[in-house]
């Protein structure tokens, strides 16, 4: 068996798998993390996927047991802002689209109405609980009702500070048996084979192990640095590879907090806010090729925080793209390390989520199974190479086209087999056949849905729409309007219920 782990960094991707494994495995397995008092949590994954109830489920740690301790808030749903034209607005949340017969509500609408401004709220019922800015749950805790398939579908997800997530974790992971060495990595030593053998530590000497893990971020120490894997950029398809973050403090008790995260269009890329319970966390994403550091930064203070030059901006170079493979040998890479396809669908949480839940299932003995490690390369890459595809279908389809920069995004390369995707959707939405092959991170309904939002919905409804009964159809965009007021009644406002939990 193998008995010992060790996990080089900390921060979220360090600690998420750390304590995931300790709850798997118990005290049959070693975790030590090893991680340098000075490197900072980068940080850009406070908005987060709705599967990471997941994984607080799994290690058994309740809402009110964490939430306080991250000024961490609800998330329902991303409001992209000015990616049709300025002024224009549409939501993804995380709401499946209801079925009526063999279509389901976006090809009925497309055959009934088709108005793309009115398609949220025609067919959705979250869109409207976020202009309210209500909580998904009612003060007594229970889970809103009147969404299409609750019972089988997370339809939140969270927003947190980073950082204090990865010093909660810490506390939990330590406190259940998890080894901690705060201390600098000054060596990393391999046998003859060329697997990693230990560490050598400033302070604490040698760190041996079995199993390491990288969570070493961008930089990749041990999967990149010393095992020298191949690192594959998605640069020429995502040309967003900067961004720059602001930490704006906010009266939330007099302002609220808005339940989604914002993805607001500008010249040269996005600028994403996020509602903390105590702050706003906010960052220009940007390509170098199109906006300089300083004009990014200027941007940025000029949209969220005008009147408070003295907040101190984090600059970040981000590396998009994944390695060839995230197992090499002993080491498997997880979180940064392993691959990010920049924030604009928060899927950097779910995708250390992911390579930890992975790892759980094909966790190796001494045989060192390749046939397990070649699945899980394929299933990390898969996961990674499906979200370039979502995201890249965002910039592409984007009716947006009015500088430099978006422009640009629509000559840009496109995933293998888009091009051919993009011109069947001009005839029939997205459906589970004609999506990214075998990727599950983001259903069919989120395609749809991007697509309309973004105006690039097929020319004309489905033909044998005409043929079929739309009875279902109609009462069901007849009765979304009752069920929001129904929701909008029922539920507390997201500050409300945030500081019932807080206090």
């Amino acid at each position: 068996m193998i008995r010992n782990v060790v996990i080089v960094g900390g921060g979220t991707a360090g600690w998420m798998t750390a304590t995931y494994l300790n709850q798997a495995f118990g005290d049959s397995l070693s975790v030590t993390v090893v991680e340098s008092p000075q490197i900072p949590t980068i940080g850009v994954g406070e908005a987060t996927f709705s599967t990471i109830r997941h994984f607080f489920s799994y290690i058994g740690v309740e809402e009110r047991e964490w939430m306080p301790h991250c000024s961490a808030s609800y998330k329902l749903a991303i409001r992209f802002e000015n990616w049709r034209a300025p002024g224009t607005h549409f939501y993804h949340p995380f709401e499946r689209l209801p079925v009526c017969g063999d279509f389901d509500l976006a090809d009925w609408w497309l055959h009934l109405d088709g108005k793309v401004d009115e398609f949220s709220q025609r067919c959705l019922v979250i869109p409207a609980v976020c202009d309210a800015r209500r909580s998904p749950r009612r003060l007594d805790g229970s889970l809103l009702t009147g969404t299409t398939g609750e019972a089988s579908q997370f339809p939140y997800a969270y927003h947190f500070d980073a950082a204090r997530l990865a010093l909660f974790l810490t506390g939990l992971g330590t406190g259940r048996g998890v080894n901690h060495v705060r201390d600098h990595v000054v060596e990393i030593r391999q046998d003859e084979r060329g697997w990693i053998s230990h560490l050598v530590t400033k302070e604490h000497g040698e760190v041996h192990g079995d199993l390491f893990v990288d969570c070493t971020g961008f930089r990749g120490m041990l999967i990149n640095g010393v095992l020298g894997e191949e690192f594959l950029s998605f640069e020429d398809m995502l040309p967003n590879n900067r961004a720059v973050a602001l930490r704006v403090p906010r009266d939330t008790a007099t302002h609220g907090i808005a339940p989604y995260t914002t993805a607001t269009a500008m010249d040269s890329g996005w600028i994403w806010t996020i509602p903390l319970f105590d702050r706003i966390g906010t960052g220009y994403v940007y390509s170098d090729e199109f906006c300089s550091p300083e004009t990014a930064e200027a941007t940025l203070r000029a949209f969220a925080a005008p009147d408070r030059p003295e907040l101190e901006a984090n600059h970040i170079r981000m590396r998009i793209g994944r390695n060839r493979r995230s197992w090499v040998r002993n080491c498997v890479a997880i979180g940064l390390s392993s691959g990010f396809v920049e924030p604009l669908e928060s899927t950097g949480i779910f995708f250390i989520q992911h390579g930890v839940e992975r790892l759980i299932r094909s966790f190796p003995d001494e045989t060192w199974d390749q046939g397990i490690i070649d699945s899980y390369n394929d299933s990390v890459a898969e996961v990674m190479d499906g979200v370039r595809e979502f995201l890249t279908l965002h910039y592409r389809a984007a009716s947006r086209d009015d500088t430099p920069y978006w422009k640009a995004t629509k000559t840009r390369a496109l995933p293998p087999g888009l091009q051919q995707r993009l011109e069947r959707w001009r005839s029939a939405l997205p459906d589970a056949t004609s999506v990214y092959p075998h990727f599950h991170g983001f259903e069919p309904y989120s395609w749809r849905i991007m697509l309309i939002g973004l105006g690039a919905q097929p020319v004309r409804p489905l033909p044998a729409l005409a043929h079929a009964d739309a009875s279902a159809a109609l009462a069901t965009l007849e009765a979304v309007p009752g069920r929001v007021e129904r929701l909008i009644e029922e539920l507390p406002s997201c500050y409300a219920y945030l500081e019932q939990l807080n206090h």
